[in-house]
């Protein structure tokens, strides 16, 4: 079972996502939080896999939140919900390790699909939106660090498409690879890059100016 949190300052909005998640065998919501501070505590108490994390909230807002939950040893994975397409909040929780973000009209679909993919760590929600995103909120490029240059010829290539948005597939397309080789390179320059998934990967290329 995948155990999820639900955080949201929307009682309504959280009844609606709590029976949306509870349909599927393989999800089980495990506590909810109207507040930041909540949170905290409800995540502390529950070790929940994922989060989903509204933004804005009361008392403490879902960006402080996560900072203090993502600080903490082993900790879930975190989804920001927004209803901004182009949120710089959004952007500035990812920064500090949020797995993705989630529009709340997303489809019902999207979301439970969303939960599953950053639970399993190996890709993140919408690479492309993230790209978009960091587009729009880039700041000035930081110095790429060394540790960049021990990627292989074929292990750049492969990080300038991933930080682009492709999938795996689309990658393995291009480079005339399968799928499974794609994902043993992505696995090494995360490895390589100590980044935790692809998520980190496009905000590292953004960062650095690798994009």
């Amino acid at each position: 079972m995948i155990r999820v949190v639900l955080v949201d300052d929307q009682a309504l909005f959280r009844a609606g996502i709590r029976m949306l998640v509870a349909s599927q065998p393989d999800l089980e919501v495990v506590g909810e939080a109207g507040n930041g501070q909540e949170a905290i505590e409800v995540v502390r108490s529950t070790r929940p896999d994922v989060v989903l994390m509204d933004i804005r909230m009361p008392v403490m807002d879902g960006l402080t939140a996560t900072a203090e939950i993502l600080a903490r040893p082993d900790p879930p994975r975190i989804v920001m919900l927004t209803t901004f397409d182009l949120d710089e909040a959004a952007a500035r929780a990812i920064r500090q390790g949020a797995s993705g973000f989630l529009l709340k009209d997303a489809d019902p679909e999207f979301l439970l699909a969303a939960i599953r993919t950053v639970n399993s760590g190996s890709s993140v929600i919408a690479a492309a939106a993230t790209r978009e995103l960091f587009a729009h909120f880039a700041a000035a490029p930081k110095p790429v660090p060394s540790h960049f240059a021990d990627l292989t010829d074929r292990e750049k290539e492969i990080f300038a498409l991933a930080a682009r948005g492709l999938s795996n597939a689309e990658i393995a397309g291009r480079e005339f690879l399968s799928e499974a080789t794609v994902k043993t390179h992505i696995s090494r320059i995360l490895t390589k890059l100590a980044l935790r998934d692809r998520v980190q990967l496009v905000v590292f290329a953004f960062e650095h100016g690798l994009v």
